[in-house]
């Protein structure tokens, strides 16, 4: 820039300061526009999106219903080899507003199945789905999740070891499956003999949803709200009743696998929460992983989950006790 255009730049704008840090200021848009422009360009070290989900239909065992509902439905995968079979059942994510389906987590379901578990992978209302929302997603988790004890004698199943796990909105809700023992009389939701689980999965899951209301950037936006109606503040006695974080301890161990990166739910969040569950009496173990970020802890393909994820994961389900059957 000649001297001719800096003074008339100057004279323009004010001061050089004010000049400075308009410069500064374009200097930044273009540089995060360049930035967004590598970001689009493929790249080992790119973490996973939603997007990469995108795949030929994983032929399904058995799809079966387990309500009245055309969304109550799970997909059954029985391992090879003699039974009783432990059970994985699934959540899917999908910021509890049907972003996502069963089908997202396909690949994860084939995998775990596998190594050895069989996989219940449940379709549920979700908040903006007809019946979904307070109460109604709640329910059909509950439903889902108690429907085992009917599959149990035509598939050979092992009720004493059956685990919730959930993916983002879905770690949130296989968190609440592990507590519904702690439910009163009166509660709204409160079920009659809930099937006792051996333990719980979050896959860089939500198990605060007072810290995730309150989360400054939240891709997920104000879906919780649709979820539960309205803000914490407004309805806490919901909230009391939805979130893991507010019940306390749960009796049920829990696995975290949470990506250091992941930009839906703060790994902060995790760290916290499983401290204070940790010291309400709770066994929990936490796996953050440096090299994933959300959608790295259901994509069995991938480097992270092969190499990290997934062992983690097979481990600490194959160590699991068996719980006392009340069945």
């Amino acid at each position: 820039m000649t001297r001719q255009r800096v003074v008339g730049a100057v004279a323009r704008f004010g001061d050089p300061f004010h000049l400075a840090c308009m410069i500064m200021t374009l200097f930044k848009k273009c540089l995060t526009v360049a930035l967004l422009g590598l970001l689009a360009l493929p790249s080992s070290a790119q973490f996973l999106g939603p997007g990469d989900f995108e795949y030929p239909q994983i032929e399904e065992d058995q799809r079966i219903a387990y309500g009245a509902d055309s969304l109550q439905w799970g997909v059954l995968r029985i391992p090879e080899g003699e039974g009783p079979h432990p059970v994985v059942v699934m959540m899917h994510g999908g910021c509890w507003v049907g972003l996502h389906r069963p089908r997202h987590v396909e690949p994860l379901m084939d995998a775990v199945t596998d190594r050895g578990w069989a996989t219940w992978s449940l379709s549920h209302r979700q908040a903006n789905d007809n019946g979904g929302g307070w109460t109604g997603t709640f329910d059909d988790v509950g439903a889902g999740v108690d429907y085992v004890r009917e599959l149990a004698g035509n598939f050979d199943l092992d009720t004493s070891r059956v685990v919730a796990m959930g993916h983002s909105a879905g770690g949130h809700l296989a968190l609440w499956a592990a507590g519904r023992d702690g439910y009163r009389p009166g509660d709204a939701l409160y079920a009659t003999d809930p099937l006792q689980l051996a333990g719980a999965v979050s896959l860089g899951g939500i198990a605060d949803l007072r810290a995730h209301v309150a989360q400054e950037v939240n891709p997920c936006g104000e879906a919780v709200l649709q979820l539960m109606d309205d803000t914490p503040d407004d309805l806490p006695e919901r909230y009391a009743e939805a979130s893991p974080a507010e019940r306390l301890p749960l009796g049920t161990p829990q696995l975290f696998l949470h990506g250091r990166q992941d930009y839906v739910i703060p790994w902060q969040q995790i760290s916290a929460y499983a401290e204070v569950a940790t010291s309400a009496g709770d066994e929990v173990r936490v796996h953050f992983f440096e090299e994933a970020s959300h959608f790295e802890v259901i994509a069995p393909n991938s480097e992270a989950w092969s190499q990290e994820i997934g062992p983690a994961l097979m481990d600490w389900l194959m160590a699991l006790p068996a719980v006392e059957s009340r069945d």
